[in-house]
């Protein structure tokens, strides 16, 4: 397996297209709620879909007044507590004016009737997508200055105050990977179609095995390089993209989560394992757990291969929720199906972490 840590429930938005079949919205109506919602917004418009993005389905708008990112639930059957952009849409709201880095929101409509579901509007960042951690076209300090970034990003979401926020009801206190076992689980078997081993060894495993949580965050729930947007010329990190998992929870999910790249082949996105690191300017693991246990004042990590399991136990069931949709035929990208095929070796990967942390 040589890409796992890539194959979640977003894809990289190579290209737009134009939308088709159940994918087409209605313009009048949108662009009618964008001039009564968004404020400077100045038609004309024109509509197109990202390539990607396999969960919610999201558009380029680009308009007079700039170019804008509409994204909005999938049409058809939806798994419960699944898609809920709205709560994308608080996080991301709450974080700006937090000061953090997010893309500027602009706007959330729960009216059905408007496009047939319910989406949210943010500003369209320009700048730069790093879909393979290798970095091919940079030089050494470069690279490890984007890593240094990235992590330094994610210590400052840590310590972003939830309460001063407004977020201190985005999330159930305590008891994180216990909540998250448990969600991941039942999605999983809301979308079975076949019995897995491994899925159900850890299904067993994972909520008898759970780590103490000793602090609480915002927690992005997808955090990794090609997760962002960042400056053109210099390693710097302009927005932080795809809240659709996040919530308050255990800080050490996003990071661990992150060092996964560390435990996963590159095969072109953004796995470093089997990358020769050092020629490159990539830091190593310890480096980078170095570097965030001093910002954010830990004086080290836990062992990783429980969190290890998760993350990958996790990813499993997002595919599996993805292989479903292509069974009922509501999935939205025409890469579902051979993501929907990673099921089994996300959930074996998840299974030798496992057995590492003492299962």
């Amino acid at each position: 397996m040589t890409d796992a840590i890539a194959v979640n429930a977003e894809l990289d938005f190579v290209g737009t297209v134009e939308p088709e079949g159940a994918d087409r919205l209605d313009e009048a109506k949108l662009s009618a709620w964008l001039e009564a919602n968004v404020a400077g917004y100045q038609g004309p418009m024109q509509l197109t879909k990202f390539k990607g993005g396999q969960s919610n389905p999201t558009y380029k708008i680009e308009a007079a007044s700039g170019n804008y990112v509409l994204r909005r639930k999938p049409f058809g059957p939806l798994l419960p507590s699944a898609h809920a952009v709205d709560r994308e849409y608080k996080v991301q709201a709450a974080l700006q004016k937090a000061g953090w880095t997010v893309a500027p929101q602009y706007g959330l409509c729960t009216d059905d009737s408007v496009i047939g579901s319910w989406f949210y509007v943010m500003g369209m960042v320009d700048g730069r997508t790093i879909w393979d951690g290798a970095m091919p076209n940079d030089a050494p300090d470069y690279r490890r200055a984007t890593y240094n970034a990235m992590i330094d990003t994610l210590a400052g979401l840590h310590a972003v105050d939830v309460d001063a926020a407004g977020l201190s009801d985005y999330g159930k206190p305590g008891n994180y990977f216990g909540r998250q076992v448990e969600r991941w689980t039942k999605q999983y078997k809301l979308a079975e179609t076949e019995t897995m081993d491994s899925m159900e060894r850890l299904i067993a495993f994972l909520p008898a095995s759970l780590p103490e949580q000793t602090r609480t965050s915002v927690v992005h729930g997808d955090y990794r390089i090609d997760n962002m947007i960042w400056a053109k010329t210099e390693p710097k990190v302009l927005a932080v993209l795809d809240w659709e998992l996040s919530t308050l929870g255990d800080p050490l999910a996003d990071f661990t989560y992150v060092a996964m790249a560390w435990v996963t082949e590159n095969g072109g996105r953004s796995g470093v394992l089997d990358l020769d690191r050092k020629a490159l300017g990539i830091p190593e693991l310890e480096e980078v757990v170095e570097r965030y246990c001093a910002a954010t004042g830990r004086t080290s990590v836990p062992d990783m291969n429980w969190y290890f399991a998760y993350n990958f136990f996790r990813l499993a069931g997002i595919m599996q929720g993805i292989k479903k949709r292509v069974i009922d035929g509501t999935a939205s990208s025409a890469h579902a199906k051979a993501m929907s095929e990673r099921v089994q070796p996300l959930a074996d990967k998840a299974w030798e972490f496992a057995v590492k942390a003492g299962a």
